[in-house]
This record gives structure tokens, sequence and C-alpha cells, in this order.
């Protein structure tokens, strides 16, 4: 079911540049049956945890993050990149596996020890959902988990990550 679903992603190479294989997550959510069964298994692994909130990462963890929020009848709030968030922000800086970039989550977007689930659909460095935790942190959640839809091991980003718990649904 798993190998199934892996097939549906498109290796790009040489994107965003020259040395990085990109795994386009597209053609997976193009697809009806294969987009609902992603979400479904994360649902079923969610679904006891009481999430109170779903935290997105920009911008392909909007469209699993959002998904999934529907489903476990849970909120959804967006960490974006900064300058896109129209109210008082707190910021984090994290460095990518080519490059530094920085995001946003809006002062008010989560309640002191809400129970938090961080969504974005790939982990790779581990460097966008480090600041991430920073933010959600700042803001009081409480880390339930990481979810991810792939994560690429060889970047060891799980490395960085090791006080919380990660699940990523598809491993390259």
């Amino acid at each position: 079911m798993i190998e199934e679903l892996k097939e549906k992603i498109r290796d790009i190479p040489d994107f965003p540049q020259k040395g990085i294989l990109f795994k386009d997550i597209t053609t997976l959510l193009s697809d009806t049956k294969a987009y609902k069964r992603a979400i479904d298994i994360l649902k079923d692994r969610y679904a006891d945890r009481h999430i109170e909130l779903v935290v997105c990462v920009e911008a392909r963890g909007f469209l699993i993050g959002g998904a999934l929020a529907y489903v476990l009848n849970s909120g959804v709030t967006l960490i974006r990149k900064s300058g896109k968030l129209p109210y008082t922000t707190y910021k984090a800086s994290y460095e990518l596996e080519y490059g530094k970039n920085e995001v946003e989550i809006h002062t008010d977007a989560i309640k002191p020890g809400q129970r938090v689930l961080i969504v974005d659909d790939l982990l790779a460095t581990g460097g966008t959902v480090g600041a991430a935790i920073e933010l959600v942190k700042k803001l009081g959640g409480e880390i339930v988990e990481l979810a991810f839809l792939i994560e690429l091991t060889f970047l060891n980003g799980r490395d960085k990550l090791k006080d919380y718990d990660i699940y990523s649904l598809m491993q390259f």
C-alpha cells in the first residue's frame, strides 16, 4: 500500500538547483485515491491522540495538514515564509540543504498547552521543522508529534529532531 503511494511521487532532477533531486508530490495529490489514502493513513494514526491544532508548514504542508485537520476535527494554523502573514508574528530562521530562510507564525496562533501536530510534506535536513518547533514552543504549544508525507532518510533530518516523536508515511 505504501509502495503504491511511493510510485505516485515524481522525481525532478536539479530542482530547485543543480544536484537536488526534488520529490514532487503534485502527482500524488492529483490522484484522488492516492491523496485520500495518504490522508486516511495519517487520520488513523492520530484519530485517538486528541490533536487540538494542526500546524501546517508552507506551502505543500498546507495541503496535507489542512486535509488532516478537517478529518481529525481539529483547528489548523499556518507557518509561512517571512512577510506572508498579515498580523503580528514571531519569526524563526533555519538553514536548508541549499540555502537559508525564515518562517513566521501569528503571535496568537496557539494557546499555551494546546495539543499540536506539526505537519509538512517533507523531512529533509530538519531545518524547516526545527524552526516550526521553535515557534510552537514559543507560543506554549504541546507538540504531540511531527508528521511528514515523505522523509529523505539520507539527509538525517531525524537526528536533529531526536527530542520529538516523528512519523513519516514514506521514506526515500
